[in-house]
């Protein structure tokens, strides 16, 4: 395959499953591509945020591989208690964890890679669609729980917060997208308070489709972690008010991008990365499992390629509207 191939990549979050995400990566660089931008949720924020930095999908799979995953688990002050104390920090903080490891984590890497803000990603593309105000190389996903709608950083950083979203740090954003409900402390700025990007949209798919009727330029693929929309999912027990809380949480973060998979233009734009009964917050993934993870993500892109027709995608769902 020539090089020079664009596609923008949309991300879904998927916790420590992530690694699959970098196996899918590493087989569409291998094939030429190179991406635009990239969207992500929570895992696929943490990931899209690196990728948009420059780092390759070869830097990706030893950064993911040398995660100590249980450190993601930063218990707040009670949560060393046992279950009580983690039942009182939902209580007064919201969550079980802090979340500053990560926080952390994403600042390092980036740091190494040489980006801090928002304007580190900007992107000069005078071909984009004119209805964004901002173009940069990553958005990601966050749910604005006081204002009771889905954000899209950095592109809602000043309708939403009234501030200049150049001067924002991506780790921020990135953390503000993975404080998974429950798990991790809600990210506060002022009186805002947000959650992961996921319990709106885990899979924002369309956030790059243009609607100024002009033909796109190159593909978006899609990276999913948890299945094609008619995979048979495992009942969830509930034996507990943690428990009926965390499957309150993954049902509202599955539901609206279950209606994205209804259409086949979605479907077939989308790789998607078989991940065994493995779930977002099994922290203690082992090397096997992230082995697993990655080679699957590099059989299910592999796949996808195989059929790939850009031209015919385009010819079976794009038409102008006039």
């Amino acid at each position: 395959m020539a090089d020079g191939l664009l596609a923008d990549l949309v991300l879904e979050g998927g916790g420590v499953k992530g690694i699959g995400l970098v196996g899918a990566l590493s087989v569409l660089e291998e094939q030429g591509y190179a991406f635009h931008r990239i969207a992500g949720t929570s895992a696929g924020a943490i990931v899209g945020s690196l990728v948009a930095a420059g780092v390759k999908a070869t830097e990706l799979q030893d950064i993911m591989r040398e995660v100590d995953y249980l450190k993601f688990r930063d218990p707040a002050f009670l949560t060393h208690l046992g279950g009580v104390g983690a039942g009182a920090e939902i209580l007064f903080h919201q969550g079980m964890y802090k979340g500053q490891y990560v926080l952390d984590w994403v600042t390092d890497q980036l740091q190494k890679a040489g980006k801090h803000t928002f304007a580190d990603l900007r992107l000069d593309d005078p071909g984009a669609a004119p209805d964004l105000q901002h173009t940069y190389r990553l958005v990601v996903m966050s749910s604005d729980l006081s204002a009771g709608r889905l954000v899209r950083l950095p592109w809602d950083y000043q309708a939403d917060l009234d501030v200049d979203p150049d001067g924002q740090p991506i780790a921020e954003a990135v953390r503000m997208s993975m404080s998974i409900p429950i798990f991790y402390e809600p990210w506060r700025v002022g009186n805002s308070c947000f959650v992961d990007g996921g319990m709106l949209s885990n899979f924002p798919v369309g956030v790059f489709d243009r609607t100024d009727d002009a033909e796109p330029r190159f593909p978006t693929f899609g990276i999913r972690l948890s299945g094609r929309p008619d995979a048979n999912q495992a009942p969830q027990k509930i034996s507990g008010t943690l428990d009926l809380m965390k499957a309150m949480v993954a049902t509202m973060m599955n539901f609206h991008d279950q209606m994205w998979l209804d259409q086949r233009s979605v479907v077939d734009r989308t790789i998607f990365v078989e991940c065994g009964k493995l779930k977002a917050t099994d922290f203690d993934l082992t090397k096997t499992d992230q082995d697993m993870l990655y080679q699957n993500g590099r059989a299910a892109a592999t796949a996808f390629l195989d059929t790939w027709d850009w031209e015919a995608w385009k010819k079976a769902y794009w038409q102008p509207s006039h």
